[in-house]
């Protein structure tokens, strides 16, 4: 029997799709395009609300895979305990280090250089100077050291920084040097300039930037935050951004979107940009190599890359 694949990008828009399934094109909208239940292979639409991703599962009797376009997973979690038992899901590592990346790049660039104020001083048409720190001589750390973290650090290297930091659930050794476990972390905020979030949303990880993570800070240390909003405590946040002991940077928020009126918008010191760390142009092109090349495994009964979790299995 053929097996339907729902998609988020039209089918024809994909070169390389290998025959045999059906194709169907759904991005969230109110209409499924067939049967839920005929759906093999499901790959959730981008940036769209996590009721609205999990909506079909419920319905997804004869569903295999799950297949995010995000690196994070948290937005479909919730209905995954409606799926059987041997349903894969599978994340988008290798489609978002190259935006997340630069955006981190770029906020933290924005955020010790004071391009903010230049902004605001054009808007005026003031001609406003002062003395900024450099990127160059800091210690950064980073936190969350996945292929997000790796790819972050590639992109830090050309900046003569004085040392770079990594952190990860577990200690190990990369290329570029030694990861931390999550336990040194008291040991090495207190020594880091900049403090980078790039960790998934986890058990573990949600509110891991608490009060006593923050006043382990350095004073004038900057924090900017990749990851999720709820890694980090807003509360917490705010009172050290209020006394401007600290500066932060942050591309995601808790809550999000952070609605008008929210103490963040006018904290001081406090840089936001509203989640774009993945949707750029290079997004389209990764995300159709990863969809052909698992949809090619799929078809032709290979592992699939990227596999997070089985449903059913002992932690899902």
């Amino acid at each position: 029997m053929t097996a339907d694949v729902w998609l988020p990008i039209p089918p024809e828009e994909i070169e390389g799709l290998p025959d045999g399934p059906d194709y169907l094109f759904w991005d969230g909208g109110e209409e499924f395009p067939a049967d839920p239940a005929d759906c093999a292979f499901y790959v959730v639409p981008y940036m769209r609300p996590s009721d609205r991703c999990v909506r079909p599962l419920p319905e997804m009797s004869g569903v295999q895979v799950v297949q995010t376009l995000s690196a994070g997973i948290d937005h479909v979690l919730p209905g995954l305990g409606q799926l059987r038992p041997g349903v894969r899901l599978c994340n988008a590592r290798g489609v978002h280090e190259a935006s997340t990346g630069e955006l981190a790049l770029a906020l933290i660039l924005a955020s010790l250089r004071g391009i903010p104020d230049f902004v605001r001083a054009q808007d005026r048409g003031e001609w406003t100077g002062g003395f900024h720190p450099a990127l160059a001589d800091k210690n950064v750390l980073i936190v969350g050291y996945g292929s997000i973290g790796a790819a972050i650090e590639d992109r830090l290297a050309p900046f003569e920084l004085a040392r770079v930091a990594r952190v990860a659930r577990s200690g190990r050794t990369s290329a570029r040097g030694p990861v931390h476990p999550f336990t040194e972390l008291p040991v090495l905020l207190p020594e880091a300039d900049v403090v980078i979030l790039s960790t998934p949303l986890t058990e573990t990880t949600r509110g891991l930037v608490n009060a006593d993570f923050l006043a382990r800070m350095k004073d004038g240390a900057l924090l900017v935050n990749v990851a999720r909003g709820p890694v980090v405590d807003t509360k917490a946040l705010l009172t050290e951004l209020e006394s401007r002991r600290i500066t932060a940077a942050l591309d995601v928020t808790d809550p999000e979107p952070l609605p008008p009126g929210h103490p963040l918008w006018q904290a001081p010191g406090v840089l936001i940009s509203p989640h774009v760390g993945g949707p750029t142009s290079a997004f389209l092109p990764r995300a159709k190599r990863l969809l052909t090349d698992q949809l090619s495994r799929f078809v032709n009964h290979e592992p699939l890359r990227n596999v997070i979790l089985t449903t059913g299995s002992t932690g899902a």
